[in-house]
């Protein structure tokens, strides 16, 4: 099994409900468990699978995104229903869904997150205007993480 495997199941699991994943493929086999308590996973493989360098980058976003909050303006902060890759736009030449200083309305797409190949538009849960725009255009996002602030 693969690493690019593995961390598509560990997304997979970030992203859904269940707390935990098994899976056997041959004499392979990889369990996945996730706790309430903390939002990463915990990866348990067979000794000839290297699991231990897909837990370190699944931590690695976590650190650089927690300076970025509290210099973040005030307000209203919209964040990442899913992990996925954040998208500005609907295409890459394509003008950005909105822009900081923009006025939005409650349903007006802000973004797009790409999981696993399927487009997901984010929308505004409220009226206001954009002060802040956390993430930068194609870069992973986290479940949870801060992506606008809305005021």
């Amino acid at each position: 099994m693969d690493l690019r495997k593995l961390k598509t199941l560990i997304e997979l699991v970030e992203g859904s409900g269940i707390a935990e994943l098994e899976i056997s493929e041959g004499e392979e086999r990889v369990r996945i468990t996730r706790t309430i308590s903390a939002p990463q996973s915990i990866v348990t493989a067979a000794p000839q699978i290297a699991a231990a360098p897909v837990a370190p980058a699944a931590a690695s976003p976590a650190p650089a995104a927690a300076p970025a909050t509290p210099a973040a303006p005030e307000g209203h902060v919209v964040k990442s229903p899913m992990v996925g890759t954040f998208y500005r736009s609907a295409s890459p030449g394509a003008k950005p869904f909105v822009d900081v200083g923009q006025s939005v309305n409650a349903g007006d797409t802000l973004c797009i997150i790409e999981a696993m190949k399927l487009l997901n538009e984010i929308d505004a849960d409220q009226a206001g205007v954009i002060k802040a725009i956390l993430v930068e255009n194609g870069q992973p996002v986290e479940f949870g993480q801060p992506l606008f602030v809305i005021g």
